[in-house]
Order: C-alpha cells, then sequence, then structure tokens
C-alpha cells in the first residue's frame, strides 16, 4: 500500500511589532442542530478560556457562561442572537462570534459575517450540507472568507468521510484538504489520524502511535490487526490522492478549506481545531469602504458597527453596540466620529465581551470587538474614524419576508411601544416601518420565529404587551430613482401603500409578486431593491 499526506505542516507563526497580527476574528456557522454552540463552549474550554463547558473560570466559578445567554435561547435551546467571546489562546487573542443557525435570524448572523476574517463551518456528520449551511457559505464566499470545515458528531453514525468530502466539494464548489481523518464511525469509532502532528490519537484524545511517513503504520501489528483502522487507511489513500495538498494563500482567498472530523460533544478534535485556526487563520484582512479598503496596517482608527444589542443587562437598560475595529489602536477615553451623524463622541467605557460577561477595554487593535454603551447614538452599519469621512460596506437590509401590522393591547402604552419598535429596529430583531397614509406600526422579518422574539423581548424588557396582525401585504421593496420627479410622482400614485423605514426611506408595500411586478412594469424609472445599505 502506497500513501502519502499531502497537509504541509504548520508555519511558524510570523513575529511582528504589530499587535493586529496576533489577532483571530472568527465566526461558527452552521445549520441549526450540527452542534454549533456546543463547540463554541469546547473551543474556549481547549482554549483554557472557561473551566469546562457551561463554566466560568473565576473567583465565583460557578457561574452560568453560555454564549447562548437570553433567557429564550436557553428555554428553546437555539441561538437567537450572535454572541462575543474574546479570549487568548497560544500567544493569540480570539474573537469568537457565536451565530444564530436558524434562518429565521440569518441577517444577524449575516450581519456579524461582515465583521470576520474566517468562519468555521460545522457540518452535522449524519446530514451533510443542509439548507441554511448553504445559505451561509454563499454568503462568506460573497466575501472570500475563509473556512475551516468541523465535520461533527462523527462518534454517532453517519455518511462516510468520502462521501462527505465528495457532497461539499459538489455542492459548495470548495476544495478541501484533510487535517484529522477519522479511524471509524458511530460504535466503530476507534480515534483518528492527525495529519498535521503524524500521529494516531483514541478516542479519549491520547495518542496511539507516531509516524514519520503513513507507511510507517503498516508496522504497527496492533494497528493492522484492527479492520476498521485499514478501511480507514484505505479512504485516506483515496481521499489524498483526489484532493489538492494544502495551500495558505489559496486557504485566505477562501476557495479550500482544511477539512477536520471529530466530536463537539465529547470534545474530540476540537483542539487541534484550535490549533488550525491559530497556525492558518488570517490576521485581520482590508475591509470593504468608500472611497477606499481599509487597511488594517493604517494608523487612524477606523471601525463600524455590525451590531446592536438592547438591555444585555435589564437592571441597567443598557444598549451596546458592538464594534469592528478596522485599523488603528483604539485608546480608552478615545474621541470618534460618528460618520452618518457628523457628530464626535467620547468612547468613555468601551468593553470586551465573554458571552453577556464585559471586562473594562483600555486598548484594542484591528480584528477586535469592542462593544461601546450608547443611548440610541449608534446604530448597525455607523462607521466610526479619527476624523475621515469614511463609509464601510456592505451591512445591508434584507426586504422582509412576513409584514404585519403591530397591535397595542395597552394604548396607555404608545410611547413606550415606539421606542422599543425603535430600539429593536435599530439593533437589527425587526425592521418597522410607518405607513404615510395612517398612524400604523408595521414591522417584517424574515422568519416568523422573530416576531416571537420580537413580542416577548417587548414584553419582557418594556413591559408592554404587543401582538400582531395580517396586512394585506406580502411584498415589501424600497424604491429609489435617479429622477427625483419620477419618485414623486411614483409615491402620489402609491400612496396608500407606501410606508417609511426606520430612517425615512420610501418602502413600497404590495399585495403580492404579481402587483410589484406590475409596479415596475408601470413605472420603468422605479428602482425597486431587495436590499438597502445601512450607513
Amino acid at each position: 500500500m502506497s500513501m502519502s499526506t499531502q497537509v504541509a505542516q504548520s508555519p511558524s507563526r510570523a513575529l511582528s511589532s504589530e499587535p493586529y497580527r496576533t489577532r483571530r476574528t472568527f465566526a461558527i456557522i452552521s445549520h441549526p442542530d450540527a452542534g454549533k454552540t456546543t463547540l463554541t463552549e469546547r473551543l474556549l474550554a481547549a482554549a483554557g478560556a472557561i473551566q469546562s463547558a457551561g463554566a466560568v473560570r473565576g473567583k465565583a466559578g460557578t457561574r452560568s457562561t453560555r454564549s447562548d445567554w437570553m433567557e429564550m435561547e436557553q428555554q428553546r435551546g437555539i441561538s437567537i442572537t450572535s454572541s462575543v467571546m474574546t479570549f487568548d489562546y497560544d500567544g493569540l487573542t480570539l474573537n469568537l462570534l457565536d451565530t444564530p443557525g436558524h434562518s429565521d435570524f440569518s441577517e444577524d448572523t449575516y450581519r456579524t459575517l461582515t465583521a470576520v476574517d474566517a468562519a468555521i463551518m460545522v457540518i452535522d456528520a449524519a446530514k451533510g450540507i443542509e439548507s441554511q449551511t448553504l445559505k451561509l457559505f454563499e454568503v462568506c464566499r460573497l466575501r472570500d472568507i475563509p473556512i475551516i470545515t468541523f465535520i461533527n458528531k462523527v462518534d454517532r453514525e453517519g455518511l462516510s468521510p468520502l462521501d462527505l468530502i465528495d457532497e461539499i466539494q459538489g455542492k459548495l464548489a470548495l476544495d478541501l484538504t484533510p487535517v484529522l481523518w477519522p479511524i471509524g464511525q458511530g460504535v466503530d469509532f476507534h480515534g483518528y489520524l492527525d495529519l498535521l502532528e503524524k500521529r494516531v490519537v483514541s478516542p479519549q484524545g491520547k495518542p496511539i502511535a507516531d509516524y514519520d511517513a503513513i507507511e510507517d503504520l503498516l508496522d504497527n501489528d496492533t494497528l493492522i490487526e484492527d479492520p476498521v483502522f485499514m478501511t480507514a487507511l484505505e479512504t485516506l489513500e483515496m481521499a489524498t490522492t483526489m484532493l489538492p495538498p494544502f495551500d495558505l494563500e489559496t486557504f485566505h482567498a477562501g476557495h479550500l478549506s482544511p477539512v477536520l472530523f471529530g466530536s463537539a460533544l465529547k470534545g474530540i478534535g476540537v483542539a487541534e481545531l484550535l490549533r488550525t485556526l491559530g497556525e492558518w487563520g488570517p490576521e485581520p484582512r482590508p475591509q470593504p469602504a468608500i472611497p477606499a479598503p481599509i487597511d488594517p496596517n493604517d494608523k487612524k482608527v477606523t471601525g463600524f458597527v455590525f451590531k446592536v444589542q438592547a438591555n444585555m443587562d435589564a437592571n441597567h437598560r443598557d444598549r451596546i453596540a458592538f464594534v469592528r475595529l478596522c485599523s488603528g489602536t483604539f485608546t480608552r477615553g478615545m474621541r470618534l466620529k460618528n460618520v452618518r451623524s457628523g457628530k464626535d463622541m467620547a468612547v468613555s467605557n468601551p468593553m470586551f465581551f465573554f458571552g453577556n460577561d464585559r471586562e473594562l477595554a483600555e486598548q484594542a487593535v484591528a480584528g477586535d470587538i469592542v462593544g461601546i454603551p450608547n443611548h440610541g447614538t449608534l446604530s448597525v452599519g455607523d462607521t466610526l474614524t479619527e476624523g475621515a469621512t469614511i463609509n464601510v460596506t456592505g451591512i445591508p437590509n434584507f426586504a422582509p419576508e412576513i409584514i404585519r401590522r403591530v397591535r397595542l393591547t395597552d394604548h396607555m402604552k404608545t410611547k413606550q411601544m415606539a421606542k422599543a419598535l425603535s430600539d429593536l429596529s435599530e439593533e437589527g430583531v425587526t425592521q418597522v416601518f410607518r405607513r404615510m397614509v395612517g398612524a400604523d406600526w408595521i414591522v417584517g422579518v424574515v422568519g416568523a420565529l422573530q416576531l416571537e422574539v420580537l413580542s416577548s423581548r417587548v414584553a419582557k424588557e418594556y413591559g408592554v404587551p404587543i401582538t400582531f396582525e395580517s396586512l394585506n401585504y406580502e411584498v415589501a421593496r424600497w424604491v429609489e430613482s435617479e429622477d427625483p420627479k419620477e419618485l414623486d410622482r411614483f409615491i402620489t400614485a402609491q400612496k396608500m401603500n407606501m410606508a417609511e423605514d426606520r430612517t425615512g426611506a420610501p418602502v413600497f408595500l404590495a399585495q403580492n409578486a404579481w402587483w410589484a411586478d406590475r409596479a415596475k412594469q408601470d413605472f420603468p424609472k422605479i428602482a425597486f431593491l431587495t436590499t438597502k445599505e445601512r450607513h
């Protein structure tokens, strides 16, 4: 049997005086139930950030530290909002963003992906590529985000490694390079081959054998007497024959993905995943912006708000804007300009986050995620600079797929409801529209579960019970035109079907797709937009 593995050895980390080069900012993406949040906590434990999954390392030592910190998330066992964990590992500072897997919260995930330099794609070994995985991968591809693939639940029965690789390559058009290769699956899972460290590892994580060339393992009588091990060697040979060798540049360009087989629940392959991210994961990359991309090496501070979270601390009614720093060295107390409003703000209490736990951030550099407390002055899409007029691009709103009228059961609480809807629309939980004729409050969401979250949070955080009722609208489109008079003519003709979004931009509401198409035909100079940049 002639075999050779094509994975390059780990490159030594380049030493640099630039602190941003030690940052690794990444998201974990997957279909619901693929094991994303479990993997998040196992990564934190493997890095020493927590003592064990679910328990904070600290003086108390017993506090819960789930990345799913919202009460509704813990009740339902799903991720509803992206959470940020900043921690250290092997001389690096890692900023981990755990994203919602459920498609109803895809807008939050999309915006989060604008703030990362890499992604870990979690795939269920029994289910392969699922619909939401495919959608999120396409978002990564739009931004050429490098992806590390973690095939989870290998300790359960599932598709064969070769079938999984074929499916990933076929559906995603993504080249793969194996880093960890399983020895069997399910009840026959006997460990894995670590192709970087050149060792065989037991299911409990203990090294069984080392090798220089993989052929050396054929001299190990204990291993070759195991038919499961021999099958694993044969499938590995087939995989390495048909797959390209690892190339760092191709990986960083988003065209090649290292693939690891493991089990998040049992911690199998998690330490190696962390190692792969640390060694191969990209440092902060240039950020798309107008008038030019922002280079992380620029000395002036720039950053952008990719997420706003209200009421993380219900006792203090706080409101946190999560800012991805793109360049420069930010220090506590620095004054930054909000390009959208043109106003300067002093950032006196910036924070690093660990789920919903926080600590004061005295200094941060490109790649870091900083939370800035504010009272409505910052919104998703805002760019912060030391004075330059720069707008980060690629942070859109999406046209809602479900449109509902908000009904207030207690009309004495109209002001509270208005504040709640305004806060949560700036946060990105929902989009809020006001009719041009009439006083209706209208919300637009991507999925029905968003409506549940919206009503639950408005009731819990603002003390305002609301319900929703159907409207005679299925389609919402932002309308623009290079001819202002033509736009005015359209708005006048469609006045009863017009609304404004939170920024005052006009939105056309159509009964169905047919009416939307009819409007396009009748007004060819009007652009009907399904996405709109947030600035």
